[in-house]
């Protein structure tokens, strides 16, 4: 199954230093090409460990795809936050790894990170109770990036959620399971700096600044809608992605993260990565 809506082809708002601004074209060809080029022509240091002479250790790797994806996200959860499963817990080494694919153009981490994610969604399938478990009529799966700002997407070279979204459909897929990435969400209206605010007022800074296109919202009609990002810390951004998708018609069933920070309240998070933190 092809992507439901290409993100070239989507119509853009402009860039703001909110949590979820709408996203942007990735570099060129070119520039992507020559970024992968240059991971197999000098390998680095493994990302995760830092150790070996490759991006991504047999140690790291292996932590990635041993992951017991299962239920997160902070408690009490946020208003409106779907069931949320995640691959792990943001910790090194999959902080680093997340870092290093989000910050630093490690894009040959896109994959294993990507099943990482698809573990996560497959986590979330094998819970009935959220509605998403496959059966007679089950329609497809469709992974909804949150979408990254545009002057982020520019100063990095590529959208790492859309990317990572893109790598779990395909681990999906090989799997048997009928997956596509929908890139819907898009931003209303600017948001204050998330830094320093707790979990409350990132909820009431965030609501209301996301929402889903009435001719994008159409075509998710019959689709199982399950939000994916790298990241959770207090849920606020993914709390926010759902109300736009209800709004619109079309509810998510669940939400899937590669990592997220140990359950609890949070009053925001001194890193930068979560939750889509202004870049």
């Amino acid at each position: 199954m092809t992507e439901l809506v290409p993100a070239h082809t989507a119509a853009h708002t402009a860039g703001s230093p909110g949590d979820s601004p709408g996203e942007s074209p990735a570099a060129p060809p070119a520039v992507r090409a020559l970024r992968e080029l240059l991971d197999l022509l000098l390998p680095a240091r493994c990302a995760g460990c830092r150790t070996g002479r490759s991006p991504l250790c047999p140690s790291c790797r292996a932590e990635l795809r041993t992951a017991r994806a299962g239920p997160a996200g902070p408690q009490p959860p946020p208003a409106g936050l779907p069931p949320l499963y995640a691959a792990a817990p943001y910790a090194d080494p999959v902080r680093q790894l997340l870092l290093a694919h989000k910050e630093r153009g490690a894009l040959s981490l896109a994959g294993p990170l990507g099943g990482a994610l698809a573990a996560a969604v497959r986590a979330a399938l094998g819970h009935p109770g959220d509605g998403l478990a496959a059966g007679a009529g089950a329609g497809p799966v469709l992974l909804v990036p949150m979408p990254s700002a545009r002057r982020a997407v520019r100063a990095r070279g590529h959208d790492p959620t859309l990317r990572l979204a893109r790598a779990a459909a395909r681990e999906l897929r090989r799997a048997g399971l009928a997956a596509a990435v929908a890139p819907v969400l898009r931003h209303g209206r600017t948001v204050a700096d998330q830094s320093g605010l707790s979990a409350a007022e990132r909820q009431r800074n965030l609501h209301g600044a996301l929402l889903v296109p009435a001719r994008r919202a159409a075509r998710l009609a019959g689709a199982r809608l399950v939000l994916v990002d790298d990241l959770v810390t207090t849920g606020a951004s993914l709390a926010e992605a759902a109300r736009a998708l209800r709004a619109a018609g079309c509810p998510p069933l669940a939400a899937a993260t590669v990592a997220a920070t140990v359950r609890g309240t949070s009053r925001g998070s001194g890193n930068r990565t979560g939750d889509h933190a202004p870049p």
